[in-house]
């Protein structure tokens, strides 16, 4: 599937703009935005625009059919928003941003080949990354390979940190391990009659799966919370009767799901027909997703998850992203979305700050020097990066409270108070 999309405008103007809003991250560097991709017409008016020079070219692979398409399918509008955002307000360097999709169908080996592709066949100017670790790993050899920076909304898990990359930027608060640190830190703070006392653990077999739910583990351990239970399963399970009746006869405290979303609901609906009741139930990813809480029903209440991004912060880009995306699609984005329009956020204040936008080996190199040293304002927070690409910052906590998600931890940024022991299911 290849997706394009392209606009124009004044340079000038998207400046002005820019700087009025508070988007510059630092002196020279902007903040982008979206190129939607449309119906595949790629020479749509580009002429119309910024002296008539050539769009800048995008090349994105991701996993809109597969395992990963529900995500997948969100960071592609992410993407697009960004992109048409960044076209209706100047461009980048003067010039429309276009984008080109292509679908990697969730498998590892197509991914690797799309940026292959996209970076030998079809020339794109830069890159951007994929959804989950699985891709993001062999298409940031591939991009490295090239010497092409390389920004990803979605790989967050720690092998995707010690793969020896040097060109790689993670675009979100933290690392999988990271992600539980405030419900973490929130536990151990209890009375120590009131912690819960065991716990079980249901992953997929997926490094950003795992290494949520076992970042987790590690600090619950450690603080003397005993596991009890502890299940892998394969990407594509959907039977979890067997897992289920595991975690029911452990009578675990509480239950935690390395999750991306059709395993949490499955799991959960599993539980649910068992008469299993936790004290806390925390699932990475699944309940950010919309569709989450019609597939539960009214059994949400108290489920949390961490998240790197709320409709709601005050970070100076954000309204403007919440306004534009709900114009375009009518609701709110989610956190894959954001995630995506952060990745465009990055690069966009990269170029802007180095002055260049080619797949030139001097540009990508300046690129890549310049998120080394610079931070960038972006809708899920300032971000900087250590020298594998992990961003220094940390996820905030979200319960479902009232039927409606919201953020309760850390205490400075709680919309509610956490609810500890949840409610029945």
């Amino acid at each position: 599937m290849s997706v394009k999309t392209h606009t124009n405008r004044s340079i000038r103007g998207w400046i002005a703009i820019m700087a009025a809003g508070g988007l510059l991250a630092l002196a020279g560097c902007g903040i982008d935005e979206p190129s939607e991709s449309g119906d595949g017409d790629a020479g749509a008016d580009s002429s119309d625009g910024a002296e008539g020079e050539d769009p800048i070219q995008i090349g994105i692979s991701l996993p809109l059919t597969g395992d990963f398409s529900e995500p997948g399918k969100g960071v592609q509008r992410g993407y697009e928003a960004w992109a048409s955002y960044v076209n209706e307000n100047g461009g980048l360097l003067g010039r429309d941003v276009e984008l080109t999709i292509l679908d990697d169908q969730s498998n590892a080996d197509r991914v690797a080949s799309d940026y292959e592709k996209l970076i030998n066949q079809d020339g794109v100017d830069l890159v951007f990354g994929p959804f989950s670790t699985r891709l993001v790993v062999p298409a940031a050899q591939v991009a490295m390979d090239y010497g092409f920076l390389f920004v990803e909304p979605a790989g967050a898990a720690e092998e995707v940190f010690n793969q020896g990359f040097t060109n790689l930027f993670y675009a979100a608060p933290a690392v999988a391990q990271d992600h539980y640190n405030y419900l973490a830190e929130h536990i151990e703070a209890m009375p120590e009659g009131e912690r819960p006392q065991t716990a079980a653990y249901a992953a997929m077999d997926d490094p950003f799966a795992q290494g949520t739910a076992y970042g987790l583990k590690e600090k619950l351990e450690a603080m003397g919370v005993e596991t009890v239970a502890d299940e892998v399963y394969p990407p594509n399970t959907t039977d979890f009767s067997s897992i289920a009746a595991k975690i029911e006869a452990s009578d675990a405290d509480i239950i935690v799901g390395g999750t991306q979303y059709q395993d949490a609901v499955n799991l959960i609906i599993a539980l649910q027909q068992l008469g299993y009741q936790p004290d806390l139930a925390a699932f990475s990813t699944a309940p950010t997703n919309p569709e989450f809480a019609a597939a539960i029903g009214d059994k949400t209440e108290g489920i949390l998850s961490p998240t790197g991004y709320t409709p709601e912060s005050t970070y100076p880009t954000n309204a403007e992203f919440v306004e534009f995306f709900n114009q375009e699609h009518g609701s709110e984005p989610t956190e894959d979305e954001a995630n995506a329009w952060t990745t465009g956020q990055v690069v966009a204040a990269a170029v802007e700050g180095v002055g260049c936008a080619d797949p030139s080996p001097e540009c990508q190199g300046q690129l890549i020097d310049w998120l080394r040293n610079n931070e960038v304002e972006t809708v899920v927070g300032p971000l900087t990066w250590d020298a594998e690409g992990r961003p220094q910052g940390a996820h905030l906590v979200q319960q479902y409270v009232d039927g409606e998600i919201t953020i309760v931890l850390p205490d400075d940024a709680k919309e509610a108070e956490f609810i500890y022991p949840k409610p029945e299911w």
